[in-house]
């Protein structure tokens, strides 16, 4: 592993995009504040600059935003009959583009639920200051190449593909999820948000994860709950064990890309595959764990199922290098929802509507 230098890398350009901020009449910690919500959520609530800050949430608080809402590089989304909750959006271009960032989608319309949904992950960045937070899809692969070399070729990173050559499109991190890292050590945190009682997505975001966690030397993957989906930890944690923890058995793996291979009824009938063979196959794959190696599958092809045999990360699990934590957030978010429904409908708007600022 190489030295700490690319955690200074980080570490400066944290500071250069604060400093770039500052330009537009901030101070420094109110421009830190800002670049963390651009990179991480494009929308926030008073509380979360007061508990980054370190301070009361008072007057200070009060006139940053009016600071903000003044020369117009926020707006206010008012919820409730008379708009007395609010949340702010950053949507500035020239501030995203000071921190090179004139593109992120954060500054984009975002629907109610979305917006709740940025508000819980940039709690997560909040809440654990002892890390360094990577949020733009380009500082992520940067900080990875130069820490981890060409231990990784570049379709071996988190990613999803769009289109086919020559017209091919490939996003990396396309969750738009915070990673942590530990300043001066090798612990990387990844983060992940529950949206559902279902751990299919889950599952699908660990699979997409595997080959860049199997090459780091400590990992940590943080399921966060909102209160309304905290009694479905348990379920996060099998899949995780699922998938994480037990190493395909070699002659499952064969089974299994026989089975991938064979399972649509177009190459079905063109190979003659033994019906029974399928019908076994069938009931031994059904379980969800298939399901998500199966829609990998069709993206990446057989290396999915030969990541899914590996001992690395079962191994990493069993050192105690690697862990799976599951934290539920200590903020109920359900007064939002049910503020901006109830608005909506008094001014004849969608529950769905989409919120410009």
């Amino acid at each position: 592993m190489p030295s700490s230098t690319d955690e200074s890398k980080a570490d400066s350009l944290t500071a250069e995009r604060a400093r770039a901020i500052e330009a537009f009449g901030l101070t420094e910690r109110q421009s830190r504040f800002l670049v963390t919500v651009m990179l991480h959520s494009g929308v926030f609530v008073g509380r979360q600059y007061a508990a980054l800050a370190g301070i009361t949430h008072g007057q200070k608080v009060h006139d940053f935003i009016e600071k903000l809402l003044v020369r117009r590089f926020v707006t206010a989304i008012r919820l409730g009959p008379k708009g007395r909750t609010r949340l702010f959006h950053v949507l500035h271009k020239p501030l995203y583009a000071a921190i090179g960032e004139p593109d992120n989608r954060n500054r984009r319309p975002v629907t109610l639920d979305r917006a709740i949904e940025r508000l819980m992950i940039l709690d997560g960045v909040i809440a654990d200051p002892s890390l360094s937070w990577l949020g733009a899809e380009h500082d992520k692969r940067r900080y990875f190449k130069e820490r981890l070399g060409d231990t990784l070729r570049d379709d071996e990173y988190p990613r999803l593909v769009f289109g086919k050559a020559p017209d091919m499109t490939v996003r990396y991190f396309s969750d738009k999820l915070p990673v942590g890292f530990e300043k001066h050590a090798y612990r990387h945190v990844f983060v992940y948000l529950a949206r559902s009682s279902s751990p299919m997505d889950f599952r699908l975001f660990l699979l997409r994860h595997l080959e860049l966690l199997n090459a780091l030397s400590h990992w940590t993957i943080r399921v966060l709950f909102p209160r309304s989906l905290a009694w479905a930890m348990h379920t996060f944690e099998n899949a995780a064990c699922d998938d994480l923890a037990k190493a395909l058995h070699p002659s499952v793996a064969e089974e299994l890309k026989w089975f991938f291979r064979h399972s649509c009824p177009v190459r079905q009938a063109a190979s003659g595959a033994d019906d029974s063979r399928l019908r076994a196959a069938r009931k031994e794959f059904r379980a969800p764990r298939f399901t998500a190696l199966r829609r990998r599958w069709l993206e990446e092809g057989d290396r999915v199922i030969w990541l899914a045999a590996s001992p690395v990360s079962s191994d990493a699990l069993t050192r105690q290098r690697a862990s799976v934590e599951c934290v539920e957030l200590p903020r109920n978010y359900n007064h939002f929802s049910f503020l901006g429904r109830y608005g909506a409908r008094e001014r004849g708007l969608r529950g769905g509507m989409k919120l410009a600022g």
